[in-house]
């Protein structure tokens, strides 16, 4: 860290901040004068010329939300500039705005000259490996958003279409875009007739799901499956409404259940209650009164039985 320079630093972060605004406004003029060059190509029915165009623009607009990104981080950086100055290491919450002006320097360093001694400061402050994985984002901490705009993957035929239809639009012109951008596979043509499409019959080898719900006849009524017996498993279809009540199980020493259109349970075999436990009451008397002394000795003969 003996050549990084914290003045330095600090100075070119303030003039890059500058220069990106400055860079932000020129390309949006240009982008304005050029929808106009586009709205004249439509006019005259040159939609490929128009279409071609179209794709500058949209990479401009990518260009100009890349660099208000990249302000911001500036702007950040020159926030918490005390952070970064006392600290050996980068601290957490400024890795992903070092990673990503130290990422997009070589990308825009012939825009904005700036970007070009900012890294190099950074490289000097936090050491070559650091340097290093920020530029190739080994370690994934350089803005998703930053990646895509300044990337050189090919504009989706849908956006393209999308700005002419808005362009049109603004200028008054016709435009009829074109359907097939917007389909997700471009390579799949959308049917002809305007079904949707059923798979054929050997795609299903149980049977195909969207014929046979057509097909099937309707559920009738089906009854609950009925017991027969408790000592079993039970049946795997109910019975038949024409069919009778259920024959009696075959095991005699099972209750049978009772029930509408069932028969009646069998009864178990209990033993007889002998009929001399107790002895006859005598005739009371008719004048009602009780008599102690014949309640005194059945008392006792009780007590002897026992």
């Amino acid at each position: 860290m003996p050549n990084f320079k914290a003045e330095k630093l600090k100075t070119n972060l303030k003039l890059c901040i500058n220069r990106l605004k400055l860079l932000e406004k020129k390309k949006t003029e240009g982008a304005m004068k050029a929808r106009k060059e586009i709205a004249d190509y439509i006019k005259t029915h040159r939609l490929e010329r128009a279409r071609v165009r179209v794709e500058h623009i949209i990479r401009e607009d990518y260009l100009v939300e890349a660099l208000e990104v990249l302000e911001l981080y500036c702007d950040l950086l020159l926030a918490r500039f005390g952070l970064l100055e006392q600290k050996a290491y980068c601290d957490d919450t400024l890795v992903e705005a070092v990673s990503t002006l130290i990422w997009a320097s070589p990308r825009l360093v012939a825009d904005v000259q700036e970007f070009g001694i900012i890294a190099h400061q950074f490289e000097e402050k936090f050491g070559k490996e650091f340097a290093h994985q920020a530029k190739s984002n080994l370690s994934g901490t350089v803005n998703a958003k930053v990646i895509h705009r300044l990337g050189v993957e090919p504009i989706k035929k849908s956006l393209i279409e999308n700005y002419l239809v808005e362009i049109a639009r603004n200028y008054h012109q016709e435009y009829q875009p074109d359907p097939s951008a917007f389909l997700e596979n471009e390579d799949v043509p959308p049917p002809m007739d305007g079904k949707p499409f059923i798979p054929p019959e050997e795609f299903y080898p149980e049977g195909n799901m969207y014929t046979a719900a057509a097909t099937a006849p309707p559920a009738s009524h089906v009854l609950p499956p009925q017991y027969t017996s408790y000592g079993g498993p039970p049946p795997t279809q109910g019975p038949s409404p024409t069919q009778g009540p259920p024959s009696q199980p075959s095991n005699p020493g099972l209750p049978f259940p009772t029930g509408p259109g069932l028969a009646q349970s069998r009864t178990m075999d209990l033993p007889s209650v002998p009929s001399h436990t107790f002895p006859e009451p005598p005739p009371s008397g008719g004048d009602g009164d009780v008599d102690f002394d014949d309640l005194t000795r059945r008392f006792e003969d009780l007590k002897r039985r026992k």
